[in-house]
């Protein structure tokens, strides 16, 4: 038996390294986690709630429309809930978008280095990946405007920007959205949008009434710490959602995933104040950078790409033996940095130390 071809050079994602990994591999007792831009902060109170009251559930099946959710966020969004999707984490989504309209022969443009499963996902299907490099770490999107040909069906903007944590501004996306032909696909992942408070970000919804072929993807995911849960959203125009829904699985997602995100929608609170501390985690984080003399963009998610001038996969590794797990940058694109997720307090003064450490070469 042979697999299709598309997938038989394809890598398997590979995501942070476990904790529970290394403490078995390297013997320790203590491992903090700074490698997959999880909160460290946990969920809220009423999201935990929820999942317990979820628990005499569990002979039950799904909803597979996720019909509470789609209306909760559909009135937190102000939308119709024929826009909005359900999905096992925005990275289903990704994987739903690209199967209901790539076919083999078709291009997607991206940036690189980007979130890697645009281009894993196109290329399951047979489609083609025009990557465009990054402009001093953020989209050049005026580059990809240029990429894109009469075979384009997709382009791609991750704002804020996985691995680099910059962003696109309003005033850039505004250009280049009105110069996509509107029979392409843009897609605006919206991952870490929650811990964003400056105002030349752009809210990707703004543009779905003037823009047909825009939709937003968001996740449960990040800010509001339901990551083992599997759960995020695509917004946009009824017929594009319709198509992707119709190659979407019956009961992909849980009912535990379902409560838990309705409940987290209703506490902003808790929303504002992990933005809060992750501005004081990236303003105490910059501020080691600079005394130890190192490099990083300007970080508008949870994590922070800062250039050590070391190989990373070694620096990586040193880490690791001093329990803290971050991603190196040899498995993003940026073979002399780390990506390092903005920890709590005590998890943010541990890395400094340890990393102070392994560039003193003790």
């Amino acid at each position: 038996m042979q697999p299709k071809s598309t997938i038989i050079d394809l890598p398997v994602y590979q995501p942070g390294k476990p904790i529970e990994d290394v403490k078995r591999e390297l013997g320790l007792n203590e491992v903090i986690k700074l490698a997959s831009n999880e909160n460290p902060y946990g969920c809220s109170e009423l999201a935990k709630q929820a999942i317990l009251e979820e628990m005499n559930q569990t002979q039950l099946y799904p909803d597979g429309a996720s019909v509470q959710l789609v209306n909760a966020l559909a009135e937190f969004h102000q939308v119709s809930p024929d826009q909005i999707i359900i999905g096992a984490g925005s990275d289903e989504l990704i994987a739903l978008i690209t199967r209901a309209y790539l076919v083999p022969g078709d291009e997607t443009v991206m940036a690189t280095p980007s979130f890697p499963q645009y281009r894993h996902n196109a290329l399951v299907e047979g489609a083609t990946c025009v990557e465009v490099p990054l402009a001093d770490g953020t989209h050049d999107l005026q580059a990809m405007a240029a990429a894109i040909t009469d075979k384009t069906k997709i382009v791609w903007v991750c704002n804020p920007n996985n691995p680099s944590s910059t962003i696109v501004t309003k005033e850039e996306l505004d250009a280049f959205i009105a110069k996509v032909p509107t029979r392409v696909m843009i897609v605006l992942d919206e991952a870490y949008c929650e811990y964003i408070d400056d105002p030349a970000y752009p809210d990707g919804l703004v543009y779905l009434d003037r823009y047909p072929n825009v939709i937003v993807l968001r996740t449960f995911s990040k800010a509001y710490g339901l990551a083992a849960l599997r759960i995020g959203y695509g917004i946009g125009q009824p017929e594009v959602i319709r198509a992707i829904n119709q190659v979407r699985g019956p009961f992909n997602t849980t009912r535990f995933s379902q409560a838990a995100a309705c409940a987290a929608l209703k506490d902003q609170a808790f929303i504002e104040e992990c933005r809060r501390r992750n501005r004081e985690g990236i303003r105490y984080l910059t501020e080691q950078f600079d005394r130890m003399g190192l490099s990083y963009y300007p970080a508008y998610g949870n994590f922070i790409l800062v250039d050590c001038k070391r190989d990373a996969k070694g620096l990586f590794e040193q880490l690791m033996q001093r329990g803290v797990i971050v991603r190196g940058g040899h498995a993003l694109g940026f073979p002399t940095s780390i990506r390092v997720t903005v920890g709590n307090e005590e998890q943010n003064a541990k890395f400094i130390t340890a990393l102070e450490e392994v560039l003193a070469g003790q």
